[in-house]
């Protein structure tokens, strides 16, 4: 594989699943890295470090990483005795890039929770470097450090959550405070947009870039009630289509729906699937805000 990787292991009773594989970010440790949080949480937790860093030998590319994340996967079914059914993936930031590759490779995987991740490399690459050179960088991340993160996660079928720092410094494209540049934002519109095309039409991605850009609590609660979002009746058309039509993805709901009947359900199920947590990119996630993410 080109690569080892080292294990933190915990495991309380059996009687406790699932599994939770964690993926760190860049130059993270798992020793000291986001493995600490669903620890807290009572989980049975299996922690790695990346090609090159600590025990691990080889590089951190891309293809090295999957590797690396392939070999994790595969000691947790095979000598963990785990199902792929049991494993849920959780990341932060980098990390990303392995669980989104595993839930893509792995599609029995039970569920995928990002923190403080990002859609692309290639915007945040060129936030850093001069304009002359954007030519240059795009080509360079697309050949050799593709982090294709919502690609891949597009191509997963099962329960995904995101985390969303709202005062990330690191995957936001201008400024901290600028919540909008914030490239989770990213993440969550593909998904959806992959997931419910019709939902997601001109209307439902409108309000939900609305209820994207509250600056607090308080003020997104306000859009989801302006909109008077029916979570029964939300609930009950996805639940009606997925007993129809089956669970895979894309689904083909809100085709027949009015511009405001979109609209609603959009913001149903971005708020379903991302968080906010009011911190930093750097900041540990506690416990509270560790989630398994929501399924029908």
């Amino acid at each position: 594989m080109g690569s080892s990787a080292p294990l933190a292991l915990s495991q309380p009773p059996s009687c406790l699943l699932p599994q939770v594989i964690c993926c760190e970010g860049n130059a993270g440790f798992y020793e000291v890295g986001c493995v600490s949080t669903p620890l807290e949480a009572g989980y049975s937790v299996l922690g790695w470090n990346h090609p090159g860093f600590a025990g691990s030998t080889g590089v951190p590319f891309p293809q090295n990483e999957a590797n690396a994340m392939d070999v994790v996967v595969q000691f947790a079914v095979h000598r963990l005795g785990f199902q792929p059914q049991d494993i849920i993936l959780y990341a932060w930031s980098i990390g990303g890039f392995t669980a989104t590759w595993a839930a893509m490779s792995y599609p029995d995987i039970s569920a995928v929770i990002l923190d403080a991740s990002f859609d692309d490399l290639v915007p945040l690459a060129l936030k850093v470097m001069p304009d002359s050179c954007r030519g240059l960088v795009t080509r360079t991340v697309r050949q050799h450090l593709n982090l294709n993160n919502a690609e891949q996660l597009c191509r997963y079928q099962g329960p995904v959550l995101l985390i969303r720092r709202t005062k990330d410094e690191i995957i936001t494209t201008t400024a901290p405070e600028d919540i909008m540049s914030n490239r989770g934002n990213d993440l969550l519109l593909k998904l959806l947009q992959h997931r419910y095309p019709h939902v997601m039409a001109e209307e439902g991605l409108q309000v939900v870039r609305q209820w994207l850009e509250a600056s607090s609590q308080l003020e997104e609660a306000s859009i989801y009630s302006r909109w008077e979002v029916e979570e029964d009746w939300c609930l009950s058309v996805l639940r009606s289509y997925q007993a129809e039509h089956g669970p895979d993805f894309p689904w083909s709901v809100g085709e027949d729906m009015s511009a405001r009947e979109r609209q609603q359900l959009a913001l149903f199920l971005a708020q379903k699937h991302l968080h906010n947590f009011e911190a930093t990119h750097c900041t540990p996630l506690p416990v509270q805000h560790f989630q398994m993410p929501w399924h029908l």
